[in-house]
């Protein structure tokens, strides 16, 4: 596989979403995280200190054409995880992003903090593990030009992690309620526990010495801590992140 990567009119200087007052957080984790809940909980804190905010949860399952493809991906409609090439997995995520491109524009172009359950970064932590090493590094530029270069859409400010453990996040997963892209208890990628952890590797790989990241612990002496106290740690973590000047475009390890 071959890939030269070129300039394109969304590039990261001319995107018509960069920039203005706007900040744009992922909060990413493994399935079971708990990104879901903490994503809300941000959200309303810092409302309550009277920033706007927007929420976008990826995938967007019942809102875009590409959303509802990703949900019958993950039922194995297509296949299984090793039958579906990465790279063709990586543009049904991206194409839900595409189509959620105008309401990311017009709340940074507002000065908006926009909140993403999930980015460009869930895309690239989930499609490279299953990649051949000697492949990564094509497959890791190929997911980055489709959604920031042909797609334009914008590097995040900040993401922060949610550190679990795959037993964990199991757990939780067990506990969930029916969603609206599945009727079975797990999708493909929640029912194997050995994925989660090769995932989760994955993206603490990712976080290790990048400026645009931060890892939120969320076990304490091997327990989950309170939904609560790690709440309080992500609001405190993004107040720090918003005080500071602004870092150059985010880059991927």
């Amino acid at each position: 596989m071959s890939c030269s990567t070129r300039s394109s009119p969304h590039t990261e200087s001319s995107s018509p979403l960069r920039r203005n007052a706007g900040r744009l957080i992922v909060i990413e984790g493994i399935d079971g995280a708990g990104k879901g809940t903490q994503t809300e909980l941000l959200a309303a804190s810092l409302k309550s200190v009277g920033r706007e905010v927007v929420i976008l949860s990826f995938p967007r399952y019942q809102k875009t054409f590409f959303g509802k493809r990703v949900g019958d991906f993950l039922n194995g409609r297509f296949g299984s995880l090793e039958q579906v090439h990465p790279f063709l997995a990586s543009l049904l995520y991206a194409g839900d992003r595409f189509e959620s491109r105008q309401l990311l524009s017009e709340a940074l172009s507002q000065g908006k903090i926009v909140i993403c359950d999930r980015y460009v970064t869930s895309n690239l932590a989930h499609q490279l593990i299953k990649a051949p090493q000697a492949a990564r590094a094509e497959m890791k530029e190929w997911i980055e030009q489709v959604e920031h270069e042909i797609f334009g859409l914008p590097r995040p400010d900040l993401i922060l992690l949610l550190d679990t453990t795959a037993e964990t996040a199991t757990a939780l997963i067990d506990r969930k309620s029916i969603r609206e892209y599945t009727t079975a208890k797990a999708d493909m990628h929640e029912a194997d526990q050995d994925y989660l952890r090769r995932v989760l590797y994955e993206y603490r790989a990712m976080a290790a010495g990048n400026l645009h990241w931060r890892v939120i612990p969320c076990l304490e002496d091997s327990a989950l801590r309170s939904k609560t106290s790690i709440a309080a740690d992500v609001f405190h973590t993004v107040q720090q992140f918003l005080a500071m000047p602004s870092l150059p475009a985010t880059q991927y390890p």
